[in-house]
């Protein structure tokens, strides 16, 4: 008898086992990637209208294959927990299958709900402790298994029970995982958005009652799950390694206990500098910044200073200092941001064939911004540029920029819309304006101590040339100075080239060129800019450099920017200004309009044959892919249809005309002539690329100064520094590159296209071939516009003494004189006739001391190298 006891006994501990998975590891806190067919469908029904992003999804796809996943949330939600579960199950990521201080019971499967239970009702029978997942070794071992978990750090009651009750802190248990398994532990930071709005000073009675769309309330997620599914996004963070993470603060000597608590609060902090990355900072009202301008101590100081200098009572200057911050502040608002989204995506479909831009480096900025403000330095081309610089914010979840617009753009209604928009509005000068300006620092520093992204121009207002302008370095030297002020832990620098294959401006920017008086900005040029709309502008193109940060350029400085004297900031401010726009060159992208144009005004003649065209553009196709510079995919692989098209689309604006006896001639038989009157317009679309040439240019106007097929490369040096001074008004030189190195990398292009042959004995010595003297007249005429436009300067001040003209009338009397030298063929380009050039060209005599017709010496040295150069480069 009691051996048949003993046989049932074992055979019903034997179905028991069987029935249990050989296993008492059973807990709620797990969840098996495979769930019944009815718990899939529901979820995936559920969720299916939040879009997971590949580029998000690729972060943890880049994580190394023998690492066990711990994703990690800052809020505990079993809403979050089942979606991450889910979508990436869907995707074939890991989905988290272990929940930390997680009880998930709705959709587990009955089979292993009913295991649980008799697990716990085993251990009540047994008056042992109820089982747990931790100190069984459950957790630990799924993990060394590969299996991805998921952990919360903020959740009131899991906190007593670890901070009060010293039950088991996940965090601390991680660690202590970590420590004896070689199986390295990634942490995944993740991020749920239900919306982008940034988190209000004051939450309304919505956000009281629902929660916020930071943190909102079940009832909120199921209203924005249902109604506005697209409003939800989601964000990976930069993963971390633990492993790596414990290594270093073994060697600090930190304890197991420090280590929890820096783990903690690095998480919490990444995760809440990456959400403020995307939806700014907490959003005060204009009123609140204000008063909280108005009244630092700082500030204060400043008023009552000013007030005793001026003999003034308080009382005015506080006024006068509100009254200039109602004149700068924007005030930002999502509902403006929403409508501008609407208006540009509106005006992209209408009027533009898609805009092209580099999202690889975009992510880096976004990514980096979590480490301090985000300075956007664009080049200035059109008033598109800041309604498409912060549209494309918007689309990649990132907050809009502050904007500094010109003080042009504050009339009504418009001023109100960009206020709102984020632009806050400077005056063109701050001379004898002694308060504004110190308001308009104070209010950039509050910008900058809020943690908001601010967006500026740095050429000051938009280039009438097409090429980049010299830099104006106010407000970057209020950025400095804010920072030196301690406004933020460090500041992103992120030059933008923003370029189109036609601008809106053209016909203004022609008619300013030529000596027209720019148009004030008014309402009614916004309801006369409907006739933009009936137009196509072909492609917009922006492309981010690499961020800039300031903290690791001023690691090599030897003096801490503190410490630093005025002057020494100035040289920093200067340094930074070239420095962004070498950056917007080196981003910049040739487009088909742009080559064509060079090609069309580099012709020696009016009257060219397509051929001849061709074969300019061919030559700068070739110098182009051998300098590896960016090219629109057009040019790349379709060039004949691409060049084909521009010519097209010039003629029908009657930029250039076809001159064939018969419009069906093959292609190649065809020829054009250039509309004298539209050579300003093609030479603002040919400086839209010429940054790029202007080096080869330099060196192949030395080589054709030097009158010989035969030349040593040292002796162009000299031409070279000379071309490069001559034209630094223009053309802004590579302050970390020298001469030399532009001279090496030309003269190896120049022989890699066969307008060159190295000696075949004497070292560094060249030939220029019959066919590449042609050539180099390709490059050199680049530079012909400009020595024109300088020439015309030049003989005004040859002839005219210093005193006998005003120093304001001087560019009113040279543009007279450039028509009469264009009438009389001493000079040869209608597009010389620029004031702009006139004024950069007067600006450099007056530095370089020829300021009138007495300054002999100078005007006799100026006068041989212009004409020899000159020269060399006519037909």
């Amino acid at each position: 008898m009691g051996f048949q006891f003993m046989n049932f006994r074992k055979t019903i501990s034997g179905r028991f086992s069987r029935a249990m998975q050989h296993s008492r590891d059973h807990f709620l806190c797990s969840l098996p990637e495979r769930l019944g067919w009815f718990s899939s469908w529901i979820l995936k029904r559920f969720y299916s209208g939040i879009k997971l992003s590949a580029s998000q999804t690729d972060i943890i796809r880049s994580i190394p294959e023998n690492a066990a996943i711990v994703y990690v949330t800052k809020f505990k939600s079993s809403f979050e927990y089942l979606f991450y579960h889910t979508r990436y199950r869907q995707t074939g990521l890991p989905c988290p299958e272990i929940g930390f201080d997680y009880k998930i019971i709705s959709f587990q499967p009955i089979s292993r709900i009913m295991r649980i239970c008799i697990v716990h009702i085993a251990a009540l029978f047994q008056k042992g402790p109820f089982p747990d997942p931790y100190k069984s070794g459950y957790i630990r071992k799924q993990l060394s298994e590969g299996r991805a978990a998921f952990l919360s750090l903020v959740e009131k009651r899991n906190f007593y029970r670890w901070f009060v009750r010293a039950k088991t802190d996940p965090v601390r248990y991680l660690i202590e995982i970590q420590k004896s398994m070689d199986r390295p532990i990634y942490l995944v930071p993740q991020l749920l958005f239900f919306g982008r709005k940034p988190i209000p000073a004051i939450p309304s009675v919505i956000d009281a009652f629902f929660g916020t769309e930071q943190h909102p309330g079940i009832l909120r997620r199921l209203a924005t799950l249902f109604r506005t599914p697209e409003k939800i996004f989601m964000e990976v963070s930069e993963p971390l390694n633990l492993q790596n993470l414990i290594e270093q603060w073994d060697r600090r000597g930190h304890g197991i206990e420090h280590q929890s608590l820096l783990l903690r609060r690095n998480l919490l902090l990444q995760i809440n500098r990456h959400r403020q990355s995307i939806t700014g900072p907490i959003l005060k009202s204009r009123e609140e910044l204000k008063i909280s301008i108005l009244t630092t101590e700082r500030f204060q100081t400043l008023m009552n200073h000013h007030a005793g200098k001026k003999g003034i009572p308080i009382q005015q200057v506080r006024k006068e200092a509100a009254q200039y911050l109602d004149e700068i502040a924007a005030n930002y608002s999502m509902a403006a941001i929403k409508l501008g989204e609407f208006i540009v995506r509106w005006l992209l479909k209408l009027m533009y064939d898609g805009v092209t831009v580099n999202i690889d480096t975009l992510s880096r900025i976004k990514n980096i911004s979590k480490k301090g403000p985000i300075i956007f330095i664009p080049c200035h081309k059109s008033h598109m540029d800041y309604l498409i610089l912060s549209y494309i914010m918007y689309q990649n979840n990132m907050p809009c920029p502050h904007i500094a617009a010109g003080q042009n753009l504050s009339f009504w209604p418009i001023g109100t819309f960009f206020r709102g928009g984020g632009a806050f509005f400077i005056r063109r000068t701050f001379k004898g304006a002694v308060l504004y300006a110190k308001v308009f620092s104070e209010y950039i520093q509050k910008l900058l101590e809020e943690g908001f992204n601010i967006e500026f121009f740095i050429e000051g207002g938009r280039s009438r040339t097409g090429k980049l302008l010299t830099p104006k370095l106010g407000l970057l030297s209020i950025l400095l100075n804010a920072y030196k002020n301690k406004a933020c832990e460090d500041l992103i620098f992120a030059p933008v080239f923003i370029g189109y294959d036609r601008v809106l401006e053209e016909n203004a920017y022609l008619n300013e060129v030529e000596g027209g008086q720019k148009e004030p900005e008014n309402f009614r040029q916004v309801i006369r800019a409907r006739k933009f709309i009936k137009k196509r502008y072909g492609r917009i193109y922006i492309h981010f450099h690499e961020p800039i940060s300031l903290n690791e350029l001023l690691q090599h400085h030897e003096v801490p920017v503190q410490d630093m004297t005025q002057k020494e900031m100035n040289s920093l401010c200067r340094y930074l200004g070239i420095r962004a726009l070498n950056a917007i060159d080196k981003v910049s992208v040739v487009t088909p309009h742009a080559l064509v144009a060079s090609a069309i005004l580099n012709c020696a003649k009016r009257r060219f044959s397509y051929d001849h065209l061709m074969d300019h553009i061919e030559t700068y196709m070739s110098f182009l892919f051998l300098q590896k510079i960016k090219m629109t995919d057009t040019l790349i692989h379709d060039l004949v249809h691409a060049v084909d098209s521009v010519l097209e689309s010039y003629v029908q604006r009657k930029f250039i005309e076809h001159t064939s006896n018969s419009e069906d001639a093959p292609a190649a038989e065809t020829s054009y002539m250039v509309n004298e009157n539209k050579r300003p317009i093609l030479e603002y679309y040919k400086n839209n690329c010429i940054s790029f040439f202007i080096p080869a240019a330099f060196t192949a106007a030395s080589i054709l100064s030097r009158d010989a097929f035969q030349f040593c490369s040292t002796e162009l040096r000299s031409s070279y520094i000379f071309l490069q001074d001559f034209f630094k008004n223009e053309f802004a030189p590579e302050i970390d590159k020298t001469p030399e190195f532009f001279i090496r990398k030309s003269l190896k292009a120049f022989i890699d296209d066969a307008v060159l042959m190295p000696h075949p004995s004497l070292p560094d010595t060249y030939n220029v071939t019959s066919e590449g003297f042609r050539k180099l007249k390709f490059y050199s005429r680049f530079l012909k516009v400009f020595f024109e436009s300088y020439w015309v300067v030049f003989q005004f001040l040859k002839r005219t003494p210093q005193e006998s003209v005003d120093a304001k009338e001087r560019l009113k009397k040279i543009q007279p004189l450039g028509n009469r030298m264009y009438k009389n063929r001493e000079i040869e380009l209608k597009e010389s006739l620029s004031k702009l050039y006139y004024k950069n060209a007067l600006d450099f005599f007056m530095e370089s001391g020829v300021k009138g017709s007495e300054d002999t010496e100078k005007i006799e040295f100026f006068s041989d190298r212009i004409q020899k150069y000159l020269t060399c480069l006519e037909t």
